[in-house]
């Protein structure tokens, strides 16, 4: 492995990380909690719900980096991924809301693990469905 390469690996990385820090920052500035506020205090649907959020952003993030051909081209990839993935998710918690009386942002905040871990597959399975057309 030369130098470029490895050179390469932490410039993308390093780019990448930033990126998913911008974009869970984001996220969370559309959930009616405050995501560490919660954690700290114990709530583990909060926290569940984040972690899958995370795994989700860094899913599309890494199928954006193996395909894309300049490290331009994949951050521009994953910020469109993210602006779907957000609108996708606000659609369905309002049909969940206004269809079945189910309000994930509230029933997370209450430390419900099921809202928690509804909220979190979401954004997965959205994950899954974006990148499968990466």
């Amino acid at each position: 492995m030369s130098w470029n390469i490895l050179g390469s690996i932490a410039v993308w990385t390093a780019v990448g990380a930033v990126l998913l820090f911008l974009l869970m920052y984001i996220d969370s500035l559309f959930t009616k909690y405050k995501d560490i506020t919660e954690i700290k205090a114990g709530n583990n649907a909060v926290a569940t719900r984040l972690v899958m959020k995370l795994f989700a952003q860094g899913y599309i993030l890494s199928v954006a980096i193996g395909t894309s051909w300049s490290l331009g081209e994949a951050v521009l990839v994953s910020v469109v991924s993210f602006v779907i993935l957000l609108i996708l998710e606000l659609i369905v918690r309002f049909l969940l809301k206004k269809m079945m009386g189910l309000d994930l942002d509230e029933g997370t905040k209450q430390g419900q693990i099921g809202y928690g871990l509804l909220g979190g597959a979401l954004q997965i399975v959205g994950a899954l469905i974006i990148s499968a057309s990466l």
